[in-house]
């Protein structure tokens, strides 16, 4: 099946990307020449290039097709993703956490649980991460393997194995270095070949007005619908969007997950370290008028039995997914068609890479390091990163096939993010700004938390309980809803086990933990430059826009 007629110049815009990204893999792997320069990049870019690379590394399958799909499905809600979801985690990064990190020189959060903490959080830590990140990068391939199939019409199997091969390809041979030229590049490929379909479907209803006074007042509107479960699409309460996405979830992937925390650490000095996020949540905040506004067009649409418009179907059920790509059928002309699915397939490859590169980093520090090797050298550290790459992509390919038979994408990494992200974010507060949590509690907290998150998962689904015992509510609630509302329960296990443990249990020496806990680390002295270029200054500012979109679309 093909959706999407494509011409000679379209074929020529997408094999001309494959060909070059897999090139400059070949280019830059002369530059990559010891082990600091395959995970980290070799500590040298600046602020600019570390906050693309940031939000580009985030910008995968969930946040094209998943997220245009799901406010197709759920109107204006999916915003908070992007808002509340994101905005004060990124601040919080890096105005706070930055520090405790780059500081330390670590090569990856679970370096960061070996310092603070021992061995075995760090390695609990680094096992889980690289578990979920392989499943995350499953759900990369897996959409990225959906567009070539369904819309160029290749075999699911040869369409799977090629964008594994190309991935495998140009992470293997430069790492993350690699991984963030093609995040760059992914980035001004996303905002030019894909901001048009915002625009032109503007264009076509009449203006931004218009269309939200077209759908359903529950898909228009942020906060004033939140109340109760039953009023809004997504069938949750500002409860959970706070506590659940708000709060853990948004906090647990945007300072924890090593995936985009690695962008930041490959900055060059602190001051850009800490900049990374910040810079990063400006272009966060204009993200919606991409993703959120051309799902509300495709919804508008869809609803006018004069446009012309459809959703595809898979075996009679909607294909909420479909929504960006056949928006892109509509309104781009011959060549545009191309570069609009080279920009799919860029984010969808960048996420990939992003992905792999955290996951052969965690891999060979935190889990064939510290417990297979302790000896290995440089040279041999960075043979066993290529090889975690190829063993990582082969892996992916296996968890593709199971996102694959998942309902949606979303509502599956979310949950991931709950069984993984939250309860970790539990531990690395703690451990970063209350010097007398000890290393049992950390451990022994962390595994309460894994553990009764995936325990919850498991009862909603065989309906051992009702959802409404996790979500506080007696009204309806979708899957969303329960990811949230699970989130923070595992985090508030989490943080009581932490804490409870750690009152009978052995403390390290303040001394030992001087530059890993708030109070004892001396404060860095930085570069003296005026308060308005300091990241504090534009921190600030990206509160006052996001508190202003808040406002607006209440």
């Amino acid at each position: 099946m093909q959706a999407i007629g494509l011409h000679a110049v379209d074929w020529f815009i997408i094999l001309f990307y494959f060909a070059f990204i897999i090139g400059m893999g070949f280019y830059l792997k002369r530059y990559t020449k010891s082990e600091e320069d395959f995970f980290l990049a070799g500590r040298r870019n600046s602020a600019w290039v570390a906050a693309l690379a940031f939000l580009s590394a985030n910008m995968g399958a969930l946040e094209l097709l998943g997220m245009t799909g799901n406010t197709y499905k759920y109107g204006m809600y999916i915003a908070h993703f992007y808002w509340i979801g994101a905005i004060p985690a990124m601040l919080f990064l890096g105005i706070y956490m930055m520090p405790f990190y780059y500081s330390s020189r670590i090569k990856s959060v679970p370096g960061y649980l070996k310092l603070r903490f021992d061995e075995k959080t760090r390695v609990l830590n680094g096992i889980s991460f690289a578990i979920m990140t392989l499943l995350v990068s499953g759900i990369n391939l897996y959409a990225m393997a959906l567009v070539l199939h369904t819309f160029l019409g290749w075999n699911w199997d040869v369409s799977m194995w090629a964008s594994a091969i190309t991935v495998a390809a140009y992470v293997t041979l430069s790492g993350l270095m690699s991984a963030i030229f093609t995040e760059i590049i992914q980035f001004f490929l996303i905002w030019f070949g894909l901001f048009l379909v915002s625009v032109l479907g503007i264009v076509e209803i009449g203006s931004v007005g218009e269309i939200m006074h077209r759908v359903p007042e529950a898909f228009s509107k942020l906060w004033s619908t939140s109340g109760s479960s039953a009023a809004n699409g997504m069938m949750v309460t500002w409860g959970g969007i706070v506590l659940g996405l708000g709060f853990v979830l948004s906090f647990g992937y945007w300072t924890t997950d090593f995936l985009v925390v690695q962008r930041a650490f490959s900055a060059k000095n602190l001051r850009s370290a800490r900049m990374t996020p910040i810079i990063a949540s400006f272009f966060k905040v204009a993200v919606p008028f991409i993703v959120v506004v051309a799902g509300l067009i495709a919804l508008v649409l869809a609803k006018d039995s004069n446009s012309g418009f459809a959703l595809m179907r898979d075996g009679g059920k909607l294909n909420y997914d479909s929504a960006l790509p056949m928006l892109i059928a509509r309104y781009f002309p011959r060549g545009l068609i191309g570069l609009g699915i080279t920009a799919l397939l860029a984010g969808f490859m960048a996420g990939q890479a992003g992905n792999i590169s955290a996951f052969n980093t965690v891999w060979t520090y935190d889990i064939y390091q510290s417990v297979i090797n302790k000896k290995a050298s440089p040279k041999h550290l960075l043979w066993m990163g290529r090889m975690a790459t190829i063993v990582g992509i082969v892996f992916s390919v296996a968890t593709a096939y199971w996102a694959k038979s998942m309902p949606t994408i979303m509502d599956y990494m979310q949950a991931i993010f709950s069984w993984v992200n939250a309860p970790l974010f539990a531990t690395m507060l703690l451990g970063m700004f209350v010097k007398w949590i000890t290393p049992n509690g950390a451990f022994w907290g962390l595994i309460s938390g894994m553990g009764s998150s995936f325990a919850l998962y498991l009862a909603v689904k065989f309906e051992w309980i009702q959802a409404g015992l996790l979500t506080l509510s007696k009204g309806p609630a979708s899957d969303m809803a329960v990811n949230f509302w699970r989130a923070w329960w595992a985090w508030l296990i989490c943080f009581t086990v932490t804490i409870v443990v750690s009152l009978f249990t052995k403390k390290r020496p303040e001394a030992e933990l001087v530059g890993l806990v708030k109070g004892l680390t001396p404060k860095t002295v930085g570069e003296h430059i005026p308060w308005f270029k300091q990241p504090a200054f534009f921190a600030v500012l990206a509160l006052i826009v996001l508190v202003l979109l808040n406002v607006y679309f209440w």
